[in-house]
């Protein structure tokens, strides 16, 4: 009740110290919710190896939670050695039980061949006991498998109902996969506004490759404003999470931008050249008054492009760190029912206006 806030002050601490006092008497759930506060940091320290003992106390007393708990901690090797077989044997404890979560990393497991046999049918079947009790994360995995007609029927009606039931619940990857099939018209109508809307949910969520897509949509106002502003903004966000696809996709709208820049400085150069050549303005050597030489023009253009290089290289390293940082600190729960958004096309990346303009511009200048 002090965890919840219900009937009394929401604080913590106060319900990790009680938790503990029954927990060293042995009390198995007391133990199991100890543990979480333990791996989370959250009342009491954080502390991955009591976490564990504490989750194994429990598991051995037959709390399904705590099994599935502490074969997550094996998974990840958190606390305790890293060990595929004994996550699995615990998720088999669990899962036996009716224990939704277990199910759906057992599936996961099975699916991917990790510390048991590969077998996609077992997979399938784990997924939908977990789907059934409205699993999300299990909801979209067998989505995955309907889709791609992986040890169940391929439907892709059946599928996309599936990534809804996962979508409606917030869950990210869900979100994604039913933007893709609202883009391609896969088992739903082809709706461009809903697979915008789709991924801004997920992208506002932090999911780089929904923040890459949108960004994409964006710029070429499909389903969306067409705003190439949000589109960078878009792009920067996922390149910052080194999103291959964007990193590349902001890199054309820097060479685009920088093509602008030139072919302005190359009228205004012009312009200046004719005025200077109307008044009969005498050439010296070492070039025409008030312009700039080729080579003048070239370096200028090498030091700008040096310069958002820099510029994006200093972001890359930079978010690489904060990366490096945060999965020292451990603080984000590595699943094993998770599945990398991947699967969604890419519209094609065509050369826009801006590149066009640095082509021509090339040609002139040789």
């Amino acid at each position: 009740m002090h965890l919840d806030g219900r009937g009394v002050a929401q604080d913590d601490k106060r319900a990790a110290a009680l938790f503990k006092l029954a927990a060293d008497q042995g009390h198995a759930a007391a133990q199991c919710e100890l543990a979480r506060m333990h791996r989370n940091g959250l009342g009491a320290a954080q502390d991955d190896k009591r976490a564990a003992a504490l989750f194994k106390l429990a598991a051995d007393q037959g709390v399904a939670a705590a099994q599935s708990d502490l074969g997550v901690m094996h998974h990840d090797g958190r606390g305790v050695a890293k060990d595929y077989k004994r996550a699995a044997e615990l998720f088999q404890l669990a899962a036996d039980q009716g224990a939704a979560a277990a199910q759906c990393y057992l599936g996961a497991m099975h699916r991917d061949g990790r510390g048991v046999a590969q077998d996609y049918e077992r997979a399938g079947a784990l997924f939908k006991l977990a789907a059934d009790q409205d699993f999300g994360a299990a909801q979209c995995s067998l989505g995955h498998m309907h889709r791609d007609g992986r040890g169940v029927a391929q439907d892709d009606k059946r599928a996309a109902a599936l990534f809804k039931l996962a979508a409606d619940q917030g869950n990210v990857p869900a979100q994604f996969e039913l933007a893709g099939m609202h883009l391609d018209g896969r088992g739903v109508a082809q709706d461009d506004k809903r697979a915008a809307a789709l991924l801004q949910l997920a992208a506002d969520q932090g999911n780089a490759a929904a923040q890459c897509y949108l960004g994409l949509m964006r710029l070429d106002g499909r389903g969306v404003a067409q705003d190439d502003t949000r589109a960078a903004a878009l792009f920067k966000l996922a390149a910052d999470q080194s999103f291959a696809m964007a990193q590349c996709s902001l890199g054309y709208m820097h060479l685009g931008q920088l093509a602008i820049m030139a072919a302005t400085q190359h009228s205004a150069i012009s312009c200046a050249a004719a005025a200077s050549s109307a008044v009969g303005a005498s050439v010296v050597a070492g070039g025409a008054r008030g312009g700039l030489s080729r080579d003048d023009k070239q370096a200028r253009a090498d030091a700008m492009m040096a310069s958002l290089i820099a510029e994006e290289e200093a972001r890359a390293e930079k978010a690489s760190k904060k990366a490096k940082k945060k999965a020292k600190k451990g603080k984000v729960t590595t699943t094993a029912a998770g599945e990398a958004a991947t699967s969604l096309s890419a519209p094609p990346l065509e050369p826009t206006e801006v590149d066009l303009v640095a082509e021509e511009k090339i040609e002139e200048e040789g």
